[in-house]
């Protein structure tokens, strides 16, 4: 990436611009740079001594103008506030350069906040509930308001920042996106409300004569636990399948047990199952909200084929979101 801006507690902010004529990893410079401001992201002594080095040059004069909090002026920026994996969050971006180079798209400048306090405190939450399982939800948003607050600065500063609308590719930080959206000037899109409306628009026919439209559901226990997949998909009309208990405990949760002993084909085989047992409940695809599970099996698998990735509905309904600001401007 480009410009990186570090914090007391090692969280980044990256500044770049996709291109769409460029591989998916490169980017090249925007015509705005400028320091966050310090009530969001304090400098430690590294960033000092590389605002020292640059006393001089440009970017320093940029910095110091009136307007120095907003780093991107363009009407189509976007704010990315990383989550639980970089890794997830950079498959986001390059799945935002794949679709918005569709049709001739234009590049679309991004600021992207990455900070792994966020990503243990997330990995915390993630791992503790098992509320799920254990049919009590009470505990999922337990002692989550660090979690919430470290989310509500970056969502702000992104907002100062110039961003149009702001994305979380993560699952398991949308348990508080109405939270985290509250108050926000513009728009917080909501990966389980995208891959919803994605669904509905596609005009899906029940496999069983006489039912309603059925959307099977796999995640982790955290994200299940959350309810909000089950309430978008509920909010357009669809019946949500969800794995059951057993489900669970003998195929999802060993499968993911068997990828950490780097057991692969065990994993597959164990996770094959669990996606038959929801087709055989007749459900017309399937979501896969994790990303340890999406990246189970091989591409070609032809269980993919009953499956969708949020992150691909969040990705398009951001270009989708931003062409239609250019469109109106």
């Amino acid at each position: 990436m480009m410009m990186s801006y570090s914090s007391l507690n090692n969280s980044t902010c990256t500044l770049a611009r996709m291109n769409s004529h460029h591989s998916h990893n490169r980017t090249r410079k925007s015509s705005a740079f400028a320091t966050p401001p310090s009530s969001i992201i304090s400098q430690t002594e590294e960033s000092r001594n590389l605002a020292n080095s640059m006393e001089n040059s440009p970017l320093d004069a940029a910095s110091k103008r009136p307007d120095s909090s907003v780093l991107l002026t363009h009407k189509n920026a976007i704010g990315i506030i990383g989550g639980l994996s970089i890794g997830t969050t950079l498959n986001f971006v390059s799945k935002l350069v794949t679709w918005s180079s569709k049709n001739g798209g234009n590049d679309i400048p991004f600021v992207l906040c990455s900070d792994p306090v966020l990503n243990k405190e997330l990995s915390f939450h993630e791992r503790g509930s098992s509320s799920y399982l254990t049919g009590k939800n009470k505990n999922l948003l337990k002692d989550h308001a660090p979690v919430v607050e470290n989310l509500r600065h970056k969502r702000i500063f992104l907002e100062k920042s110039g961003a149009r609308c702001i994305v979380m590719p993560c699952y398991i930080s949308h348990s508080w996106h109405d939270e985290v959206a509250l108050g926000s000037s513009v728009p917080v899109l909501h990966m389980g409300e995208c891959v919803a409306k994605e669904l509905k628009d596609a005009n899906l026919r029940p496999l069983e004569a006489g039912s309603t439209l059925r959307i099977g559901v796999l995640a982790s226990d955290a994200t299940l636990s959350a309810g909000f997949y089950q309430e978008k998909l509920q909010n357009e009309g669809f019946e949500v399948v969800l794995p059951d208990k057993a489900t669970m405990e003998h195929t999802v949760i060993p499968s993911l047990e068997a990828l950490n002993r780097k057991d692969i084909e065990g994993a597959q085989n164990l996770f094959r199952i669990a996606l038959q047992v929801l087709v055989v409940r007749a459900v017309n695809t399937i979501i896969i909200a994790s990303d340890d599970m999406r990246d189970l099996l091989p591409p070609d698998d032809p269980l993919l084929k009953k499956c969708v990735d949020p992150m691909d509905a969040l990705a398009r309904s951001t270009v989708k979101f931003l062409q239609s600001v250019e469109g109106n401007a």
